[in-house]
């Protein structure tokens, strides 16, 4: 009897069930193991969102989106997601993409606030096309390029964007670009020479620019903002600039910006009796480096010249530009009258609170070309170059912006001229695509995209929010108007007026002249 017991327990409870048991036990440790290793797998991979990834093993995501992923940027969420509902309401085969090029995960705040303001002026313009009366086509469906905090992923970039544009996407036009840096002229390069347009929006160095000396280095390259020699002119023209009362200060050894925009000030400085006076910033030039100590020097130069020398002209970015007024703000000749006068850039000092505002208050004045402003055409005048109706048409949009169907967009701020810039370089893009799609056709061609630019003229031109954009045979805007805005001691700007590089409003037919 207790033999039989015993080999009871032994075969039945310890050697069939125990096995059994010890198999689950297995079996439960391998799914959990393999669940972990799975979730450990995907935790190590490198994407971000559809079309976007993290490369190189670092953080920051890289490609092109057609999602409402807001690249960890949770300002840019609710102008993505509007971005998102109008693609998504798009059938198939009705529309083509255009992608705004931005470094949408950059860190420097006065770069974000570019990126959220670009990003809504685009986006603006696109429920714009695809919402107007006309029944116009195709369609505009938006994606987001980003080529990095700093553009140097620009070479993978353009090669998804030049997939896109050969496949099922349609991408026909590329928007935005942003600062004139040399990551950025490198990519604009490449994009055109592959065939891709682009419509640049806010950039105006020269270096990024067709025409010089009849050449074009960037062949399907539009743009919707003056050059910098063109922004200089038009304030040569306000302010009367003259180079014996003049004094240039400029970055050393520069950037594409800086590096134009110093050739352009040099050549309304002839005949001034100073060398011009360079500064070197940090190779980033959002950082602070030393160059505040280098403005103190620069500044007891400034006030060991005469009187007669009113006018100090600044070649550099903002961050400089800020440190230079501030050193300027505590100068040891107070009672030596100053007019500081520079490119966009300036339009990042409103409401910068590192500036030493109470130095507008000590005999000094800040001037900067603004790219578009919105009061500049808040009276309808009888000068030509753009109109108020035009403005306004923006200004309805954006209120429409606020709830469903067109937003929520975000705050929205106009002053640095961003949005209204964006908006309108998102408009030529849709009107050179519309163009050039022939009666019966879904989708145009890239080089009849290209050959539109020529065409933007005349009756064909772009009547903007930020005036007329009237293109010459090289793509660049003729005669645009450029509002000239200054600091304020109450820590804002005030539009003063606008200025044009021809000394005057273009005509109304706008026809570049020969």
């Amino acid at each position: 009897m207790a033999a039989r017991w015993w080999t009871w327990l032994r075969e039945d409870v310890w050697e069939i069930r125990f096995r059994r048991y010890a198999a689950l036990l297995l079996a439960a440790v391998l799914v959990a193991g393999t669940a972990w290793a799975v979730v450990a797998y995907v935790g190590r991979q490198p994407s971000c969102a559809p079309g976007v990834a993290r490369l190189d093993g670092g953080d920051d995501c890289v490609g092109v989106s057609s999602t409402a992923y807001d690249f960890g940027q949770p300002r840019f969420a609710d102008v993505v997601n509007a971005v998102y509902r109008e693609n998504d309401r798009l059938k198939p085969g009705s529309y083509v993409s255009v992608a705004l090029f931005e470094p949408f995960t950059a860190r420097d705040p006065d770069s974000v606030d570019d990126t959220l303001h670009e990003l809504q002026g685009a986006y603006l313009a696109q429920y714009r096309a695809n919402h107007d009366t006309t029944g116009e086509t195709p369609q505009i469906r938006l994606v987001l390029a980003n080529t990095g905090r700093d553009g140097s992923y620009w070479p993978r970039v353009v090669d998804r964007l030049t997939r896109m544009a050969e496949g099922a996407d349609r991408l026909r036009a590329v928007t935005g670009i942003g600062l004139s840096t040399d990551n950025n002229r490198a990519a604009v390069k490449e994009l055109t020479h592959r065939g891709i347009p682009v419509v640049g929006s806010s950039i105006t160095a020269d270096s990024l620019a067709n025409g010089a000396d009849g050449k074009d280095p960037y062949p399907g390259l539009a743009r919707v903002a003056p050059t910098n020699s063109d922004s200089a002119r038009a304030l040569a023209s306000f302010a009367r600039v003259s180079g014996g009362r003049a004094l240039l200060v400029y970055d050393k050894p520069g950037d594409p910006y800086t590096r134009t925009l110093q050739s352009a000030f040099e050549k309304l400085v002839a005949g001034s009796p100073y060398q011009a006076q360079p500064f070197t910033p940090p190779e980033d030039r959002t950082q602070e480096g030393t160059t505040a100590n280098q403005f103190r020097q620069i500044t007891q130069l400034v006030c060991d010249t005469p009187k007669t020398t009113d006018t100090i002209l600044f070649a550099g970015r903002h961050t400089q530009l800020r440190q230079f007024v501030n050193a300027l703000g505590a100068r040891g000749c107070m009672d030596h009258r100053l007019t500081v006068l520079t490119g966009d850039e300036g339009s990042y000092l409103n409401g910068d609170k590192r500036l030493d505002w109470k130095a507008l208050a000590r005999n000094l004045s800040v001037r900067y070309t603004a790219l578009a402003h919105p009061d500049a055409w808040k009276k309808e005048t009888a000068r030509t170059g753009g109109s108020a109706a035009d403005a306004q048409e923006l200004d309805g949009l954006i209120a429409r912006g606020a709830k469903q169907p067109v937003g929520p967009i975000g705050p929205v701020d106009l002053a640095d001229g961003q949005l209204i810039i964006a908006y309108d370089a998102m408009r030529l893009a849709v009107q050179g695509m519309r163009e050039a799609t022939p009666t019966g056709d879904a989708v145009p061609a890239l080089t009849d995209v290209v050959n539109e630019w020529a065409f933007m003229k005349g009756s064909h031109r772009v009547d903007g929010a930020s005036g007329w954009i009237c293109l010459d045979v090289h793509g660049n805007p003729y005669d645009k108007a450029v509002p000239i805005v200054e600091l304020t001691p109450d820590g804002g700007a005030r539009f003063v007026r606008i200025a044009w590089p021809e000394g005057r409003p273009p005509a109304k037919e706008c026809l570049p002249p020969a």
